[in-house]
């Protein structure tokens, strides 16, 4: 039976680099997207179907409890099951704690954090039911080290990680397991935003002297969803070059 992969912020950057090494591992991929958005999700659907891969898409806000809900019953009507779940979504609103404002907080938190609780809740019975699942949530290197005017994303990519730890303790007996990638500096549009000078000093603390490619990230979730990796729960995989070792 052909597994069903729902990827959260799936249209863009490391959720469609994981989209499409699944796609091309044989997994139905479904790419969650911010409602608004269709005109450019369907362009990126007609691309990726270009390169031969197929893909569905699930519009849904993730900071929202109800918006959630709704994109887990479509789902689970449409196809059955979700087996794995790569909670991708996320965005930065920096500034420091002195400047930073109650909705850039909330932003964030709502977004990188509360997400994880509503898109897994709707989804967990199911999983449950059929006995499997497998869930890999993204957090961030700036979440086990801290960054400047990032006290909002540290907090909530840090709260990632004790998400996956609470949660694979409640689903191992159902033979789901729970765990995270922690990217480092990856060759994405947040990334780009970065000043070049400050860019050109981040990379050569990089100990592997580059930034990482959103491939890099797909490869360790491929690697974590598969079936041979069910003994691996609640841990957490670094992939950052070096830049944070622990």
């Amino acid at each position: 039976m052909t597994k069903v992969a729902l990827i959260t912020g799936g249209t863009s950057g490391l959720g469609a680099a994981v989209c499409k090494r699944l796609a091309a591992d044989g997994y139905q991929v479904v790419a969650n997207y911010l409602p608004g958005l269709e005109d450019q999700a369907h362009v990126w659907q007609k691309e990726f179907e270009q390169l031969g891969h197929t893909c569905s898409l699930a519009p849904a806000d993730v900071s929202s409890d109800l918006s959630c809900q709704s994109m887990a019953k479509t789902l689970i009507e449409q196809f059955g099951r979700v087996d794995v779940l790569v909670n991708n979504a996320g965005i930065t609103r920096d500034a420091s704690l002195k400047k930073m404002s109650s909705d850039q907080w909330q932003a964030v938190i709502n977004t990188n954090l509360s997400s994880l609780f509503n898109v897994c809740k709707p989804l967990l019975e199911s999983m449950q039911q059929h006995r499997f699942g497998r869930i890999v949530n993204i957090s961030s290197v700036n979440a086990q080290r801290g960054q400047f005017g990032q006290t909002n994303y540290s907090a909530a990519k840090a709260g990632v990680h004790g998400f996956t730890k609470a949660l694979a303790q409640e689903t191992a007996r159902h033979g789901i397991t729970v765990n995270t990638v922690s990217p480092g500096f990856i060759n994405t549009s947040m990334v780009d935003a970065i000043p070049e000078n400050l860019r050109n000093e981040i990379i050569s603390s990089i100990p592997v002297g580059r930034v990482g490619e959103p491939d890099d990230i797909a490869r360790a979730v491929r690697f974590l969803i598969d079936d041979e990796a069910s003994y691996i729960t609640g841990s957490e995989i670094s992939v950052n070059g070096g830049i944070f070792m622990h």
